[in-house]
């Protein structure tokens, strides 16, 4: 068997699995989470990474740079370029690319990683955060994109890759965060015309996860402990290294991680899972959920939004089920919960025994009633006394009701993740 010495780490790789070797990969978004593993995985056949991110100095909350991202790829065994790019800059991709030509002589894959997101509805999304996220995913995509065509023209393998959900038009997806929806969706309108402008030339596809992947982005989103219900980034570095292995006549395609992934023959996706067992949150975009999680969720008490529809009509909640709920909510408060939370939250609650309630979770030892707080809410809730009983009890996860629409959130959606916890304190006792 012939073998080849990886020039950083001196170790001796079989050649036959080298299938990128000596190509030149550009990743957008490359400095830490997904755009990172994917260059990660490249770089153990021996490819050239170039690392194209803003982040040259460490971020307070998110930890990586593009220099120590590069340490990482060269370390993997490949080769690394770091470059400070922020894609709402034209001038910056374009000087990007023009370092990459000359350093490896040409680019032959192209990861459009970067994006930026906001889960806000049309009123409480600020015209700067609309902005970015235009110029970031969609515009970002799309000139990084046309800067790179011109060499992967002259690639025999010539790849782009857009990490952009596939194009669902079920309204749930657009209600609760229509401008994030359009920014998103702008990336895979990307794929659906170029694919066709560059058929036979560039394979241009789109991925995406089935469930919610574990990043440091998504720590601050969702909050400590959301890490429980993700997947690892190595699901969608494997499922995009699978894409970067089919010919150009692959393309047009909107793929699923797991489903490219079970393909190649994948069985076992506990691998994939922070916490093996454990429920897993759908991600966005997808109105189907797999069955095996489906199942797993059922077994927690979770109800899926999608299944829950096709099912039987729930009964209406007793009368003062609610009055009953924050009884007990009120019982299992303490200076610890309220050190750890530091919110208020509203409830506006439509139906029987419905109302306006609130939470405090910032006085000492916390308080719960009806009306408002005396203080501005943090976050406010809008919901059905079902749904929310249902939601204190263990039977609706917050992020299933919040993504089905069942859930609307004005404020910090942080702070609303973190009122989970309380939550599953509750749940043995209701």
């Amino acid at each position: 068997m012939l073998y080849y010495i990886c020039w950083k780490s001196q170790k001796k790789v079989p050649l036959y699995i080298r299938k990128l070797a000596g190509c030149t990969i550009f990743v957008t978004g490359a400095s830490r989470g997904i755009g990172k593993a994917i260059g990660l995985k490249a770089a153990k056949d021996g490819a050239n990474i170039v690392i194209a991110a803003k982040t040259s100095k460490e971020h307070p909350k998110l930890p990586g740079t593009i220099y120590t991202a590069a340490e990482e790829i060269e370390a993997a065994g490949g080769k690394a370029l770091p470059c400070v790019v922020d894609v709402r800059d034209e001038q910056q991709i374009n000087s990007a690319v023009e370092k990459a030509v000359e350093k490896f002589g040409g680019i032959d894959i192209l990861v459009n990683n970067a994006s930026a997101i906001s889960l806000t509805n049309t009123l409480e999304t600020p015209t700067k955060r609309v902005d970015l996220m235009m110029n970031v995913n969609t515009r970002g995509t799309y000139l990084t994109s046309k800067a790179c065509i011109p060499y992967l023209k002259k690639s025999k393998i010539a790849h782009i890759l857009n990490l952009s959900p596939p194009l669902n038009l079920n309204p749930l997806w657009f209600k609760q965060h229509c401008a994030y929806t359009i920014a998103k969706y702008g990336m895979s309108m990307c794929v659906l015309g170029m694919a066709e402008e560059f058929k036979g030339e560039i394979a241009v596809n789109a991925l995406w996860p089935k469930t919610a992947i574990h990043t440091a982005a998504m720590n601050m989103l969702g909050g400590s402990g959301i890490e429980s219900q993700c997947r690892k980034v190595d699901i969608i570095a494997d499922a995009a290294y699978s894409i970067f292995k089919k010919p150009k006549s692959f393309t047009g395609n909107f793929i699923i991680d797991e489903n490219i992934l079970r393909e190649e023959g994948i069985k076992n996706f506990d691998v994939y899972a922070v916490k093996p067992g454990h429920p897993l949150l759908p991600d966005f975009f997808l109105d189907e959920i797999p069955d095996t999680i489906a199942k797993k969720m059922e077994s927690h008490s979770a109800i899926p939004a999608f299944k829950e529809e096709k099912q039987q009509p729930q009964p209406k909640s007793h009368s003062g089920a609610v009055e009953e709920t924050f009884r007990i909510v009120k019982e299992s408060l303490s200076d610890d919960v309220v050190k750890a939370t530091q919110a208020i939250f509203k409830f506006e609650l439509s139906g029987e025994d419905g109302g306006t309630w609130f939470l405090d979770l910032k006085s000492k030892g916390g308080n719960v009633g009806y009306g408002e707080p005396s203080d501005q809410a943090d976050v406010v809730m809008s919901m059905s006394t079902d749904d929310f009983v249902k939601m204190f009890s263990g039977k609706l996860k917050p992020t299933i009701a919040f993504m089905s629409g069942k859930l609307k959130i004005k404020g910090n959606l942080s702070l609303a993740i973190k009122l989970e916890k309380l939550m599953n304190q509750i749940n043995a006792r209701l």
